[in-house]
């Protein structure tokens, strides 16, 4: 009856820890709200939380927010030292910096997602999810050419200079080199702020007697376009083309905005995408693929209402 007794706790015992093997508490580090993307960051992020802490009883998620490069490294070690986390998802504020803190995780035994900007050294992350730069360039170029039908002339705001700005410009003016009587006038650094480049667009619109479209690059950036354009009075502009699917972009498209008739996706909800596979893989004992890029999207009216979150900040 003892020995009954015995093996039927140890199996109690056995199963206990095997539940708790599979609990995961996942940290999560992201850049606090200092504009609109980044505010669509944070609140994609507690959206993740709140649903998938409801739908997965094993699962716990920590967000930390940071201003600064310092702040989200000794985030990054009060995660482990204070949460016990096991998996961790990040969006770097700054790559190299990070790329040590991170690292003395994985080393330890947490499992890590990189999100949107890669460190340093791709052996501190097991997985890396972003957006698809390439086609966020490339599908600009190749609506705005058939917008203008293969003639006329272009101004590009370009975001900060970075990789992901190099990216998307190259994939641009790659696709335009297939048009020839597209000419691009001239391509400034808008920095992703509305009011450089609304400056920036001022000063096209000063030089430049015809423009036909401006790629923006980026929603906020579209907005400092439209307003210098306003201001100007300018009639000859088609098109302005922003991207990432700001819900007010969107709303133009939606709406049948004379001057904002697209977009492209690269939303902030990757964030979203990239908690919840890190989350269901490891509830699993899975991994992630090493890279994971989430598709860029062509927005028209036809299917702008996919793309329109209300609720969100961006």
């Amino acid at each position: 009856m003892q020995l009954k007794t015995l093996a039927a706790c140890l199996l109690a015992c056995a199963a206990t820890g095997a539940l708790a093997a599979e609990k995961v508490t996942l940290g999560v580090a992201i850049p606090t709200a200092t504009h609109g993307f980044t505010g669509g960051i944070v609140w994609w992020a507690n959206q993740a939380r709140r649903e998938l802490e409801a739908a997965n009883p094993g699962l716990k998620i920590i967000v930390k927010t940071a201003a600064s490069t310092p702040e989200q490294a000794n985030q990054v070690q009060d995660l482990l030292a204070v949460n016990r986390i096991n998996a961790l998802v990040i969006l770097p504020l700054e790559s190299s910096s990070l790329t040590q803190p991170v690292a003395q995780l994985k080393n330890k035994g947490v499992y890590v997602t990189v999100v949107d900007r890669g460190l340093a050294n791709p052996a501190a992350q097991n997985a890396y999810v972003a957006g698809d730069n390439t086609a966020f360039g490339r599908l600009p170029a190749e609506y705005l050419a058939k917008k203008l039908n293969g003639k006329g002339n272009l101004v590009i705001l370009r975001g900060m200079p970075s990789t992901i700005d190099n990216e998307r410009v190259t994939a641009f003016e790659a696709e335009m080199k297939k048009h020839p009587g597209i000419k691009l006038l001239d391509a400034k650094y808008g920095n992703w702020n509305r009011d450089d480049a609304f400056k920036v667009m001022q000063d096209y619109l000063t030089r430049f007697k015809q423009i036909d479209a401006v790629w923006a690059a980026d929603d906020d950036m579209a907005i400092g376009a439209i307003k210098a354009i306003g201001q100007a009075r300018r009639t000859d502009i088609k098109e302005v083309f922003g991207g990432a699917g700001a819900k007010f972009a969107v709303k133009k498209v939606i709406d049948g905005d004379p001057l904002v008739q697209a977009n492209v996706s690269y939303s902030p909800k990757f964030i979203y995408d990239a908690i919840r596979m890190t989350a269901s893989a490891r509830l699993k004992g899975e991994a992630l693929p090493a890279r994971t890029i989430i598709p860029s999207v062509l927005i028209t009216r036809a299917n702008a209402q996919q793309f329109y979150f209300p609720d969100s900040p961006y």
